[in-house]
């Protein structure tokens, strides 16, 4: 077996996050590769939450799979939630009271465990999920020394009991994992590889976050919402690391109102949320795209309307982002697949903001936010941050006419010009004009049509994955990537390709080459609407056929494949 696929299911507030973070960590240090996704409900307390684990040998596959190899079920209404993916060949070890039969296809892979009785006499009910954790390592030989320590940096600060029994409940769990494997009731045979021990674990939020610092960032200002917040959480941890200035706003509308006018003094500055608080800052991005002034926005989807699923995940809001802003202006939108285009593509997103004088938007989604992968060092070799600004005289002009339609980017304070903005139109120095016959159009093309035709100039390729001569082309964008790849690779079609866009918007015109190549194009969508699929037809006058998901969880694996094949 080259990987095995874990899950634990419980309810919220049984710690199964705690969990995650504990295992990835000490099965990356033990020479792993490692992914790890997570499925929960909106409530603190109750429900009913899943956390799926790849361990690989080889290069970890950052997709969603439906098969369960070993299942933890930690509660019990675990086992009737995920009972579609529950296999013959499924092990289920838990509690007894946690082991519905009527679930389980095959009574001899059920292993039970009295997690709760163990933990009681360790200390408290609180040490069940250590006591997993202990069955986790034992299966995967990983060495006492890795876990003492990742345990004591995890538990020190909480107190030497704590901290000891923790440890204590660990050890026992690893007594009975090793049990199991002496009794021939589990193997897991994978290949250990040095190298992976100093790879970057890291989610969708951080890799994003990275890559902010990467571009240079030194303001953000945000209101909270989810899945969007972790990017905040991470940046607020790093402020003093490098120099960031943190604002918790009061609610979206002064959030992006503050991001401009740090742009405005000088600064890179970010924003991030998600489709509802983009609803309350569509007027601030109005006013970025005639003060011609760089904007970045990370909008992490989830489904909506309204409050919607609010910890679950979607592709619902390309359309809202591309045609946000009462106006007409040029913006970018870039949509990374997996965590290392998230770091790359978010620190291009701050360059471009910065050189095009635009907003530009990184649009993830929950899936990819809160997805952990690991992955070799990020090669900063060519990262490369450019600040487009210009200092001023006395006969500066914020909005002179160019021929490209950029006009020199002045600050406040840097020269002796005036660096005149204004929401209402204006001329070339910034003051307001109600020359409707000439200027006006003249503007609206300098921020519409000029600005688009560079922003297609630079744009970021899609990437072409399966045989060059298909005839069948599958298109996705975003964190459908992975599955779809995956899927690709696992199926037995020679003439089906994969392209996954980074960019979203605007499309090159090179584009078309890759569509009028196939006889058959497929869009792959995590919404209802084939909302990516529109902005095809709008651009290439293609439209393609759908393969739409739109109830809240991502693509598996497995759906993909069978939708390949029966193509």
């Amino acid at each position: 077996m080259k990987e095995v696929s874990i899950v634990l299911c419980g309810e919220a507030g049984q710690g199964i996050a705690t969990v995650e973070q504990l295992v990835t960590g000490m099965l990356k240090l033990s020479g792993y590769h490692v992914y790890s996704t997570s499925e929960f409900m909106s409530r603190i307390r109750g429900g009913t939450n899943s956390t799926l684990i790849r361990i690989s040998d080889e290069k970890s596959r950052s997709a969603f799979i439906d098969r369960i190899d070993i299942l933890f079920p930690l509660s019990s209404k675990a086992l009737k939630h995920l009972e579609h993916r529950i296999s013959p060949e499924t092990i289920i070890i838990g509690e007894e009271g946690n082991i519905a039969e009527e679930y389980c296809p095959n009574k001899a892979n059920i292993i039970k465990v009295d997690f709760t009785k163990i933990a009681n006499e360790i200390g408290g009910k609180i040490y069940t999920n250590i006591v997993s954790v202990g069955i986790f390592l034992a299966l995967f030989g990983v060495e006492g020394n890795i876990s003492k320590a990742y345990l004591t940096k995890k538990f020190s600060p909480k107190g030497d009991t704590i901290l000891q029994n923790n440890i204590k409940a660990c050890h026992r769990g690893i007594e009975i994992g090793n049990q199991m494997l002496e009794d021939g009731k589990l193997k897991i045979d994978l290949q250990k590889d040095d190298s992976v021990k100093n790879y970057l674990t890291l989610n969708g939020s951080q890799a994003i976050a990275m890559g902010s610092i990467a571009a240079g960032l030194n303001f953000i200002s945000s209101y909270p919402m989810s899945p969007s917040t972790g990017v905040l959480i991470f940046l607020s941890q790093k402020a003093e690391d490098f120099g960031i200035i943190i604002d918790q706003a009061e609610d979206e509308i002064a959030a992006v109102n503050k991001g401009i006018g740090a742009w405005y003094a000088g600064a890179r500055a970010m924003i991030t949320t998600s489709g509802g608080g983009f609803a309350l800052m569509t007027e601030g991005l109005s006013l970025s795209g005639i003060l011609e002034t760089p904007m970045v926005f990370h909008i992490a989807q989830r489904p909506g309307p309204g409050t919607g699923l609010p910890t679950r995940t979607g592709q619902e809001d390309l359309q809202f982002v591309l045609n946000g802003g009462h106006g007409e202006f040029a913006r970018a939108i870039f949509a990374p697949g997996n965590a290392e285009e998230a770091f790359f593509l978010t620190q291009h997103a701050f360059n471009l903001a910065d050189k095009y004088q635009v907003p530009v938007f990184i649009l993830s989604d929950q899936f990819l936010v809160d997805s952990h992968y690991s992955l070799p060092d990020l090669d900063l070799t060519n990262i490369k941050n450019t600040k487009y600004i210009e200092k001023t005289d006395e006969n500066y002009k914020r909005y002179l006419l160019t021929e490209n339609g950029i006009s020199p980017r002045g600050i406040p304070g840097y020269g002796s010009g005036l660096v005149n903005v204004d929401s209402d139109e204006h001329d070339e120095e910034g003051h307001i004009t109600e020359d409707v016959h000439d200027l006006r159009p003249k503007m609206v093309d300098k921020r519409l049509y000029k600005k688009l035709k560079l922003l297609k100039e630079d744009f970021v390729k899609p990437e072409l994955i399966g045989p060059a001569d298909y005839s069948i082309l599958l298109i996705g964008w975003g964190s459908t990537y992975s599955a779809v790849k995956e899927a690709l690779e696992l199926s037995n079609r020679k003439d089906v390709a994969f392209l996954h866009f980074k960019q979203v918007y605007p499309l090159s015109e090179d584009t078309i080459d890759y569509l009028k190549k196939a006889k058959k194009v497929v869009v792959v969508e995590n919404n209802a609407t084939a909302q990516f699929g529109k902005v095809i037809t709008l651009e290439f006058n293609i439209k393609p056929d759908q393969f739409l998901k739109y109830n809240g969880m991502p693509f598996s694996v497995e759906e993909v494949k069978e939708f390949i094949e029966k193509i």
